[in-house]
């Protein structure tokens, strides 16, 4: 284990992800910056073009770059490896995008928290717009191995299913009050998420929906990443954990360094070590071989 300190102070690492050329790429909600930090420990943070733009979730892009959201500004921002950064205003008033993946189409697709939407955007900067179930706040997204496009609704209750055709399909949760967050694709099809009002972490199957208590049902798990042996990682944003849990149901949870963390954003780099995001300012790498 490692744990990183942002240059900026009061940064607010968010979101993570692993770049195509191997580097970590951080999302610094606070600083309206974006960091990368390369897997020998160097840290560069790159400056957006508004300091309170609120860079939230990120992901990569067909064309290599890194893509995210600018929640506090309304746009869609993209940084080359190199740190070239641009960004795209959202359509709408106040939409507020949020999640964000990359669909099988070569496009961008994000989630918008207060008008309910999932938007496609091109790389050359063009949106389509298709509607969610009002007041459903829809939240992360990811992109499942036959090319469908899922998210959560979290006040909606349920998770939605939405073709590169703008069909959508809804699935409950059996929980009342789960409020889903975070969410990821396995390659069997599987989906993992994160309930972040009821302390479970549930997945989806074409048998229905499993929800798996954790310890503290008020730690409040916010992101998940699937691991390279199938498991679920998730971080616990209330209690300062990361946690574990296997395809058989089997939960583990592990303290990070600093108990006040406020844990978010989670991925794995390719050589399968577990990089944490930490709104306290901190990232913390993790060999996770167990």
């Amino acid at each position: 284990m490692h744990t990183y300190t942002l240059p900026t102070p009061g940064a607010g690492p968010y979101s993570l992800t692993t770049g195509t050329d191997g580097n970590i790429w951080c999302t610094l909600v606070h600083a309206g910056r974006i960091a990368r930090l390369t897997p020998d420990g160097r840290i560069d943070e790159f400056p957006l073009d508004f300091q309170d733009s609120g860079p939230t979730l990120i992901t990569n892009g067909p064309d290599g770059a890194l893509w995210f959201t600018r929640n506090r500004d309304h746009r869609i921002g993209r940084i080359t490896t190199d740190g070239e950064a641009h960004s795209y205003p959202v359509p709408g008033s106040d939409p507020g995008p949020y999640g964000i993946t990359a669909g099988a189409d070569g496009a961008l697709w994000f989630t918008t928290l207060h008008t309910a939407t999932i938007t496609r955007i091109t790389p050359a900067g063009e949106f389509t717009e298709h509607e969610l179930p009002e007041g459903s706040f829809p939240s992360f997204a990811t992109t499942a191995p036959d090319g469908a496009l899922w998210c959560t609704l979290n006040q909606g209750n349920a998770l939605a299913r939405i073709t590169i055709a703008g069909e959508t399909t809804l699935h409950p949760l059996p929980t009342p009050s789960a409020a889903p967050v975070g969410l990821a694709a396995a390659p069997d099809g599987a989906l993992w998420f994160a309930e972040i009002g009821t302390g479970h972490i549930g997945r989806l199957t074409t048998e229905g929906v499993t929800e798996h208590p954790l310890p503290d049902v008020r730690c409040r798990p916010h992101a998940v990443a699937l691991a390279p042996d199938g498991s679920c990682w998730y971080t616990a944003w209330a209690t300062g954990r990361i946690g574990r849990v296997t395809p058989a149901g089997t939960v583990t949870e592990f303290p990070l360094p600093t108990p006040a963390a406020e844990p978010h954003g989670l991925t794995f780099a390719p050589d399968g070590t577990l990089y944490v995001a930490q709104e306290s300012g901190e990232v913390t790498r993790w060999d996770v071989t167990l």
